[in-house]
Order: structure tokens, then C-alpha cells, then sequence
């Protein structure tokens, strides 16, 4: 039984932890396709971020994808950045606390949405994806 008076919301850096292995645990070969993209953990997107996104609340952005999405690779100049995904760590705690899902299965969803933009997938092909990572994990 989980001791409640003691347990604290993971850290930045169990987060990350939590990340990496749902990102390990994304069914093959998405996960080859992903090993490119950079997944970075922080509290909170920044507020240019949510203002360009026209966002109001700190807690309606889960994930974010930044670069160039695969589609558009042919028209990319040398010298960019790397694709990455951001992971809002206190928005998802939010999201896990009013939801039935477990943590991992919500970051796993987040990661998965936010590489299918990388890879201009629909939204049946991220579904089909969580639904594959959620038997794999069983």
C-alpha cells in the first residue's frame, strides 16, 4: 500500500526518468524513427510560447514539438536546431490527477502526440500507436 502522507509528486529529474522510459518502451520501429528527436522536462512552457500559441492557462500545454516536422525536411536550411519535445511536467501531474490513466500512460500519450507532429501522423495513427505501446507495456 502506498504511504500518501509521504509520497511527493516526481521530481524534474524522476520525470525525466519517467520519460526516457516511455520513450524506451515506444513500439519498434517508431522508436528507431524517434531516436533523433530530444525530449526535454520543465515545469512549465514559457509564456512566449502560450502567448505565440495564443494559450491562456500554464496547464492547457502538455507537450509541445519543436523543428521541422519530416514533411517539411526537404525545404530546411543547414544549421537549424534539433527537433525537439517538451514535456510540461505540472500541467501532466494536473491532467493525471483529474483522469483515470496511470502517469506513465499520460506521458507516453504526450510523447506520442507530440512525435506524430514530427512525423505528420493523423490522429488514428498516434491512437494506433498508444493502443500498440499500451498491449507492449502489458
Amino acid at each position: 500500500m502506498t504511504d500518501w502522507a509521504t509520497t511527493a509528486a516526481p521530481s524534474l529529474d524522476e520525470f525525466e526518468a519517467l520519460a526516457v522510459a516511455a520513450l524506451e518502451a515506444l513500439p519498434q520501429p517508431f522508436r528507431d524513427l524517434c531516436k533523433d528527436v530530444r525530449c526535454y522536462v520543465a515545469e512549465f512552457p514559457e509564456n512566449d510560447v502560450l502567448d505565440e500559441l495564443g494559450i491562456d492557462s500554464e496547464f492547457d500545454l502538455m507537450g509541445l514539438f519543436t523543428g521541422v516536422g519530416l514533411a517539411q525536411e526537404g525545404i530546411v536550411p543547414t544549421g537549424r536546431m534539433p527537433n525537439v519535445v517538451h514535456l510540461y511536467r505540472r500541467p501532466i501531474l494536473d491532467y493525471w490527477a483529474e483522469h483515470e490513466d496511470t502517469l506513465g500512460a499520460v506521458v507516453t500519450h504526450v510523447l506520442i502526440h507530440e512525435m506524430g507532429h514530427h512525423f505528420g501522423f493523423s490522429d488514428a495513427d498516434m491512437e494506433a500507436l498508444e493502443e500498440q505501446a499500451a498491449r507492449e507495456a502489458k
